[in-house]
């Protein structure tokens, strides 16, 4: 048999932040507010980010790499649209993630927001199919982990 051309994966991830599950989501819903943790970042340049805050309705973001990174000038491109969403509860999107022209996953992930005693527990599930020479599951959970971290910090700030 060939190599295997699709991997699948599945990760979780669970953080705890000191906000209201409705302030944790508002994080996922305001387009300004997802912009500046979900795409705005070092080593990329943010060429589009666009949101329709609905279920069925599309969330595009495309970037440029920054000379010094692995991909200097590539374009990437995520495109999802949301499957469901139950305010301060769920969001449940589907994408695919493109470098260049080259489509290198798609994916099927829930955010879950649980009320805790001091704010909120968030429950990260990403399952992927992840394509030849994409970024692997590894590095999406490591990007996953960066993100939500990136999540803690704008949500400090308020």
């Amino acid at each position: 048999m060939d190599e295997q051309t699709v991997i699948h994966n599945t990760f979780v991830i669970e953080r705890s932040y000191p906000k209201s599950p409705e302030c944790v989501f508002a994080a996922f819903a305001e387009a300004a507010q997802k912009r500046r943790w979900f795409a705005v970042g070092e080593h990329h340049d943010v060429e589009e980010f666009e949101m329709e805050f609905r279920v069925g309705c599309p969330e595009r973001t495309r970037y440029r790499f920054r000379e010094g990174t692995p991909f200097p000038g590539v374009t990437l491109t995520n495109e999802g649209r949301y499957q469901d969403i139950v305010p301060n509860r769920r969001i449940v999107t589907a994408s695919t993630m493109s470098l260049g022209d080259k489509r290198i996953s798609a994916s099927l992930v829930t955010v879950e927001f649980l009320q805790a005693d001091n704010g909120t527990d968030l429950i990260c599930t990403h399952q992927g199919a992840f394509f030849e020479g994409s970024d692997g599951p590894q590095m999406r959970e490591a990007g996953w982990r960066k993100l939500l971290d990136r999540l803690e910090a704008e949500l400090s700030g308020q």
